[in-house]
């Protein structure tokens, strides 16, 4: 797939050369390599923003980690991305819980970037360097952005020439023999420009497993990966531009025992066109091609008992949406999306009591989604008042499904082909947005989204010692249904508050559902409903050379499953509090220092409640000191209280998430 990627890189050179300034008076070129401005309503839905500044400057130099600012987002479980498994990297919003797959929608540059079979998000495929700001919106539901925003949605956009330097290098070395180098370079080309970034991430990892459980099998989660990244953006006009993007990562990760090593890489290009004249035009075409293989090994014998060797998947999709001249006072969108993802599941089990250590069986599985919809939306401004609503529909079909099973001695087969299923999904969401003042601002949302269950979730089965999850190719999509209403202040200048309360209801939640006749076995199964109601409070605030930002969220969530033995349960990996601060202090021109608290309460490893992984309080410094033109020392520490994280309890089977971790290094821009 990657030889499949060099007639598109090499269409820039052409594309970026049509940008030639003309002369007379031909109207001013402006490039700003973004989207379309976004509408006036969209602080109805309240969302937090993560600045640049902010991206660059985080103690693991991970965005995971910086998303960990606002509080309530949470991946399936607490270890970032150098020390999970891939397939766990799901995230999600306000306390819905989760089983690995993404209930929150993560786009770059309106692309999803969630995996086409697993639906967990390449977190060491996103370098912070390449990135302007995040948006993150928690709730929401489905809007002009697409389905499967059920917990909220994460917008990602790409750093503009502004923001990038001309040449930018960085490398540290932290501790365990860690090392992380990165370069990027930003020419000029015609009117536009293009860049070119690369970054390569390893470590000797450290032991996530507690000391007094380790075995002589035992090893680090050692860690390798690269990722590399062009971005072309190219005026057609004075108001239409050509946006190009690609990129190629590889990861490759070990955990818990010597020969458990896990593979991840990617491939994935997009060309978007936007159009900013009377007529507004936001068009968009991608493809991801996606792999994951991982070998797991017994904790008893500590022989290979699985290989998933391939685990190839597809996505294809595009958007377009359209602003007609409707008058001042509204913005009007209008348009049509759709996403195909296929994936298949190639794995080999092994027979792990025996020294040979046996093939035992060979195994299929796979399938193809499809999602098409179309939407429209308006933001009506009345005065201090804005009104915005829309509607979409979505047609959905899941089909070609299948689990194969061949028995490697006898060579006999088995399996299952499971019927093609479609439908139609109406969703909706309406907002409102009141400035009262200069200081205040009232606002309320109601909404309604969907989410369809991953080919991972339909057709493959896993294990993590000790417990087997099993797949259920009858599962149905999650429904979302959900209220708020907020406040946000403005005191003074330089200082904003923000105060949202909300409930939402999660219909058909997709669980890991332990089996009362089946010991430390479970099946992915539809729930009746989550029910997560809370408030959100966030602070921030720029005193001078001092800086604030604070997010607290309290989640009530819990399961409602009458006859099951966890109704009223919170549901798994659902922490009832979380909280994050930071202060800075970035004289300019000068040295500048930030320290993070995070704090994330106890939650439950299973449905059952029986596994207690217990609170955590860690904290993160940067350290940044000016040497010569563009030239800077750099000091970075994570958790640096070395706080004992568990990140996964199993029946007392624990994996420990980062300690202290301490880096030193240089950056030079030009």
């Amino acid at each position: 797939m990657k030889t499949c990627l060099l007639p598109a890189l090499l269409l820039i050179v052409p594309t970026a050369a049509w940008a030639q300034t003309t002369p007379g008076d031909a109207p001013a070129i402006i490039v700003t390599g973004r989207g379309l401005p976004l509408p006036p309503g969209t602080p109805a839905y309240g969302s937090v923003v993560i600045g640049r500044d902010r991206l660059m400057h985080s103690a693991s130099g991970r965005i995971e980690t910086v998303l960990g600012d606002v509080a309530g987002f949470q991946q399936f479980r607490r270890s970032d991305s150098r020390s999970a498994n891939p397939s766990a990297q799901g995230v999600t919003l306000r306390a819905l819980g989760g089983n690995a797959s993404s209930r929150t929608l993560m786009l770059l540059d309106g692309v999803p970037l969630a995996d086409p079979f697993f639906g967990y998000i390449p977190f060491g495929a996103l370098a912070p360097e390449r990135l302007s700001v995040v948006r993150v919106t928690r709730g929401g539901g489905s809007g002009a952005f697409g389905s499967g925003a059920v917990a909220g949605t994460i917008e990602l956009a790409s750093a503009t020439r502004d923001e990038l330097p001309d040449m930018a290098l960085s490398a540290l070395y932290g501790s365990r023999d860690a090392s992380e180098l990165s370069a990027t370079i930003t020419p000029d080309l015609g009117g536009g420009h293009v860049s070119l970034s690369g970054r390569w991430d390893r470590g000797d990892g450290f032991y996530t497993t507690p000391r007094d459980q380790r075995v002589a099998a035992s090893a680090p989660a050692a860690y390798d990966g690269w990722s590399t990244n062009i971005r072309a953006v190219a005026p057609i006009s004075a108001t239409s531009e050509l946006q190009f993007r690609a990129t190629l990562f590889e990861d490759h990760r070990t955990l818990r025992f010597q020969g458990a090593d896990s593979m991840s890489e990617g491939q994935d290009a997009s060309i978007r066109y936007v159009a900013r004249g009377p007529w507004q035009v936001d068009a968009l075409a991608y493809i991801q091609a996606r792999n994951f293989s991982n070998i797991v090994i017994s904790s008893s014998s500590f022989r290979k008992t699985l290989d998933q060797r391939n685990t190839p998947s597809t996505g294809l999709g595009g958007k377009i949406e359209l602003r007609p001249p409707v008058g001042p006072d509204h913005v009007l969108r209008v348009g049509a999306d759709t996403r195909l993802a296929t994936g298949d599941m190639y794995e080999d089990a092994y027979n792990a009591n025996v020294a040979s250590n046996p093939r035992t069986f060979l195994r299929h599985a796979g399938g193809e989604q499809w999602t098409s919809g179309l939407f429209i939306e308006d933001d009506w401004t009345l005065g201090r008042l804005v009104l915005t609503g829309g509607a979409r529909v979505d047609r959905w079909t899941i089909r070609n499904g299948f689990y194969r099973q061949v028995n490697a001695t006898t060579g006999a087969a088995s399996g299952e082909s499971y019927a093609d299923r479609s439908g139609w999904e109406t969703t909706g969401r309406i907002g409102a947005l009141f400035r009262a003042s200069d200081a205040v601002a009232l606002r309320a949302a109601a909404y309604s989204g969907f989410r369809l269950p991953t080919l991972n979730e339909l057709y493959r089965p896993f294990v993590v010692f000790p417990i087997t999850t099993r797949a259920n190719a009858a599962l149905n999509p999650e429904k979302l249904k959900g209220v708020e209403a907020g406040v946000d202040l403005t005191p003074m200048k330089g200082v904003t508050l923000s105060a949202t309360a909300f409930y939402n209801r999660l219909d058909g939640a997709i669980a890991n559902v332990t089996l009362a006749d089946v010991p430390n076995t479970r099946k992915r199964q539809n729930v009746d409903r989550i029910v997560a109601k809370g408030v959100e409070l966030t602070a921030a605030a720029q005193m001078g050379d001092f800086s604030l930002s604070a997010s607290y969220a309290y989640s009530h969530s819990s399961v409602h499953a009458p006859g099951q033995a966890f109704d009223a349960f919170a549901p798994a990996q659902s922490p009832r509090h979380a909280a994050s601060g930071t202060v800075a202090w970035a004289p300019r021109g000068g040295p500048s220092l930030s320290t993070t608290l995070r704090y994330v309460a106890k939650q439950y490893e299973d449905d059952l409640q029986s596994d207690v992984l217990p609170d955590a309080l860690t904290l993160d410094a940067v350290a940044r000191l000016p040497l010569a033109q563009g030239v800077s020392l750099v000091a970075r520490g994570e958790n640096l209280f070395d706080e004992r994280v568990i990140t996964r309890n199993a029946g007392g089977s624990i994996d420990l998430g980062t300690p202290r971790t301490l880096w030193i290094g240089v950056s030079w821009r030009h």
